[in-house]
């Protein structure tokens, strides 16, 4: 019986050290982004530089230009898009892909690649996996980074397109991630504008802002505004683009509307909006 207990008691002690949690030397982060229509995310492990020299030429650093890295920790580096994309020019369809990268002191070559199953295991790395492949160029960075970290950044205004940074010490590299969503927002505006008119507004809006057909862009327009006399906004759009289509005239008309609305309404900062535009017509 006190054999039976002790058994007990090592197996209760073995088991509650099984559960013990601790933090990981290179926690796992992840972020993510919206580029255009797509989701972009990256999964990855943060390691910290803890005194240790990590860029340089020759194995004293911890990664040594011109030899392979897995772009991170533990089971390295992955990057997902839910649409086709371009990176860095190259076209990479939909999916989930591997970051390996071999630094250098100006230039990074970097690939992405298919087969998730090798992790962080370079020495089985096949480049005939790879989904893409491209050098950038580094950047010495001021401050120095002491942990691992990836970044998606400086998304293009049009929303055509983001970089990914990853930065590590006082090195830094980012590629370009470019999205074409043109081709479902306007099949998504044809299928809507055939079946509900409360889509009228932001497909005009689509169409003016991205200089497709001004001429679609005031139908609908006018569609959305006739629709309800005291939405300044709409009536502010289709006098932009009675503008940019020559009429000075109907864009006048459509301003004084959104502006008289709008200052029902007290909303002073299309009030002065409109009377930019019409300062403009003169």
């Amino acid at each position: 019986m006190k054999k039976i207990l002790t058994f007990l008691l090592l197996a209760i002690c073995v088991a509650a050290q099984a559960q013990l949690r601790t933090p990981a030397p290179s926690p796992a982060a992840s972020v993510s982004s919206v580029v255009g229509l797509t989701d972009v995310k990256i999964d990855y492990s943060r390691p910290r530089a803890k005194g240790r020299k990590i860029f340089g030429e020759g194995d004293a650093f911890l990664t040594p230009y011109g030899k392979i890295w897995r772009t991170g920790a533990n089971a390295g580096t992955k990057i997902s898009f839910s649409d086709d994309v371009k990176v860095e020019g190259v076209a990479v369809p939909k999916g989930e892909y591997l970051i390996f990268s071999w630094p250098g002191a100006t230039e990074w070559t970097i690939t992405l690649y298919k087969d998730l199953t090798l992790g962080g295991n370079t020495a089985d790395y096949d480049a005939t996996k790879e989904a893409a492949k491209f050098k950038v160029k580094s950047e010495k960075l001021a401050d120095k980074v002491e942990t691992f970290t990836v970044n998606i950044a400086e998304i293009a205004d049009n929303n055509t397109s983001a970089k990914v940074q990853i930065a590590w010490e006082n090195t830094s590299v980012k590629f370009t991630v470019s999205v074409d969503f043109d081709a479902k927002v306007t099949e998504s505006i044809a299928n809507a504008t055939r079946s509900s008119a409360g889509t009228f507004y932001q497909a005009a809006a689509y169409y003016f802002d991205n200089g497709k057909d001004n001429k679609q862009a005031l139908e609908w327009a006018t569609a959305a505004a006739n629709a309800n006399k005291d939405a300044y906004w709409v009536w502010l759009l289709k006098a932009r683009i009675q503008k940019a289509l020559g009429d000075k005239k109907g864009a006048m008309e459509s301003s004084s509307v959104s502006r008289a609305a709008a200052e029902k309404e007290k909303n002073m900062d299309y009030v002065k909006m409109n009377d930019d535009l019409q300062k403009s017509l003169k």
